[in-house]
């Protein structure tokens, strides 16, 4: 059918805000079920797959060349475009601190080989597949990213925990408008390329400057502090992603930008979220907008 889509992952983030925004579209969504579901049957008629498949780290190396191989064998049967939420691991630590369609995929590590194997796959394959790329999340809920999990986790004691050094740029992007960009895109895709890489507009931001908009949001300011690595580290020693969190520290070291240029080419009509918006909404878990929060100095009193 033209304008039906099927998701796989619904249940996940990026599973979850695709569907949400097809569905805004007016498009027939079907959501995949793995525990009833074979892929064959669920993706036939699609005109769209969207693979927001996304085992555990460690799972990586053994599951996503099998899932990558199902889904390029089911699209190319039924003629469907498949597009795949990407990430910045593909680049590498020697990379140029732009980030975008062009840029070499040089990454050398594990994860980051996983992921440009994946994507060559796509290419070479023939079927139509559109690589959305962006930066580390911001949900609209709590879903286990680092922002949620880690950074915003003590702003309602006036502070963020920041990964990497307090001025090191890094590159965040609202879920919401990853998934309004699928659309965008799922709708033109008879116009785009077999293979098309867009990375998403996204806020390029350091330590300092993720605290001093979270400060505007919650009223009340709220200090950087860098996060500690040395428990990720030890807990590495028997906790496969440990191991894997640790092995992708270099992005939160490494400063670097989300270029959004073809993006503004194919899809204009898919618009940033300001990033005041979009953090009300990944805060709103956390503390309420309209709360007095404490200053960092008076946490520390009360620790």
């Amino acid at each position: 059918m033209e304008n039906t889509v099927l998701i796989l992952g619904p249940t996940g983030r990026m599973g979850r805000n695709a569907a949400l925004a097809f569905e805004a579209a007016g498009w027939e969504v079907r959501l995949f079920d793995r525990s009833k579901d074979t892929l064959w049957d669920a993706g036939w008629g699609a005109s769209v797959i969207v693979n927001c498949w996304n085992p555990p780290y460690p799972q990586w190396a053994a599951e996503v060349p099998e899932q990558t191989a199902q889904i390029i064998e089911v699209a190319k049967a039924s003629g469907a475009t498949v597009i795949v939420p990407g990430n910045v691991y593909v680049y590498g630590e020697q990379a140029p601190e732009r980030f975008g369609s062009g840029t070499p995929h040089l990454a050398t590590n594990p994860l980051g080989r996983i992921r440009i194997d994946m994507e060559s796959a796509y290419r070479e394959s023939g079927v139509q597949t559109i690589v959305v790329r962006a930066g580390d999340y911001l949900d609209t809920q709590a879903s286990g990213n680092w922002f949620d999990m880690i950074i915003a986790k003590p702003v309602a004691k006036g502070r963020i925990s920041y990964p990497g050094p307090l001025d090191c740029p890094h590159a965040f992007t609202f879920l919401p408008d990853v998934a309004d960009t699928m659309v965008a895109l799922a709708q033109k895709r008879p116009k785009l390329g077999q293979f098309e890489d867009v990375s998403v507009p996204s806020y390029k931001l350091t330590g300092y400057g993720l605290a001093e908009a979270i400060s505007d949001v919650v009223g009340q300011k709220v200090d950087a502090k860098k996060m500690a690595w040395w428990p990720l580290r030890i807990a590495g020693l028997a906790w496969p992603m440990g191991r894997a969190l640790v092995e992708m520290r270099y992005l939160w070291e490494k400063p670097h930008y989300i270029d959004p240029s073809r993006h503004a080419e194919l899809c204009s009509e898919a618009p940033q979220t300001p990033l005041h918006d979009a953090l009300v909404q990944a805060l709103s878990f956390h503390v309420d907008p309209n709360e007095v929060v404490r200053t960092s100095s008076q946490a520390i009193a009360a620790e």
